[in-house]
């Protein structure tokens, strides 16, 4: 495995944002010793039914950024979501800053492009986005170093970002009584995703954790924050030492048994361009319904 260079003296500030409508935490990290800061799954509002786009959540994000007077370095995509739209083309238009995803990006770039019938005008090289993270790869945002791990299983392309004493879990992770995130979208696997889970468990016990998605189960109010010694000890899906065995089994019963994320269709053709719509033949924004193509 990569040695990380995990540093736990540096304790990034954190800010959340939680979007109701899709139940995704967005993040603006940080850096105590200087303006730089960075944004975490950013979110793109959407009216599907009506077919209108807007930008409130990233509004939001934008002017906490004035306001404290940051200097936007970074916008991160954990992976390609399913259930959200981003919007780092709108906030980097706003306040600049470098947006970057997984380099597996291209993976799911191909396995889509064929979904959605893209021509070949459509790259599948990743070079919508700003920068590829390997796995270990390390980035600046002022005097903090932030770190990729590579954690597939959810996805192909999906990360953990690490930036400091706080860890950016994506979907690889929910909260303990949450447990894990589904891996039968194509390109997903049950067995990549508890490895993936594993070696995000090999951080300090304190590392903080933020969650991307949180559903409140059972009733509870909306949480994000929790921690790596938490997650082992008690996470429904693989705490206590669940093997790899009984992780496969569970999550391929349950997955079976899931609904099609509503914003699916949208989110997969804007987010695979890094949060760009796409555009018809006339340059007019448009979207695509495969039938039966999922």
């Amino acid at each position: 495995m990569t040695p990380y260079p995990v540093n736990m003296d540096v304790r990034p500030a954190v800010e959340a944002f939680f979007d109701d409508a899709t139940n995704t935490i967005s993040y603006i990290v940080k850096d105590p010793t200087s303006e730089a800061c960075a944004i975490i799954d950013s979110v793109m509002d959407i009216d599907y039914a009506a077919g209108r786009i807007t930008y409130d959540h990233a509004d939001a994000l934008i002017a906490r950024i004035t306001e404290m007077g940051g200097k936007l370095e970074w916008i991160i995509e954990t992976h390609v979501h399913a259930d959200h739209l981003s919007a780092a083309p709108y906030i980097q238009q706003k306040l600049g800053g470098k947006i970057g995803v997984g380099e597996k990006i291209m993976v799911v770039q191909e396995t889509f492009g064929k979904v959605f019938n893209e021509g070949t005008e459509f790259q599948r090289d990743g070079s919508q986005f700003d920068a590829l993270f390997k796995d270990g790869d390390t980035y600046e945002i002022g005097n903090m170093q932030g770190f990729a791990m590579y954690t597939p299983g959810h996805t192909p392309a999906c990360m953990v970002h690490v930036i400091g004493n706080a860890a950016f879990a994506g979907d690889t992770l929910f909260m303990p009584d949450g447990g894990s995130a589904r891996a039968d979208f194509p390109g997903g696997d049950a067995g990549e995703l508890y490895d993936s889970i594993q070696k995000v468990l090999t951080l300090p016990d304190d590392m903080r954790l933020f969650m991307c998605h949180d559903y409140g189960p059972n009733g509870r109010d909306i949480a994000w924050e929790t921690s790596v010694g938490e997650e082992k000890a008690h996470n429904i899906h693989v705490g206590g030492g669940k093997t790899k065995e009984e992780f496969v089994k569970f999550r391929t019963e349950r997955d079976a048994q899931l609904a099609v994320p509503k914003l699916i269709i949208p989110s997969l053709q804007v987010n695979m361009r890094a949060g760009e719509v796409p555009t018809d033949d006339n340059g007019n924004p448009m979207l695509k319904v495969p039938v039966n193509g999922l």
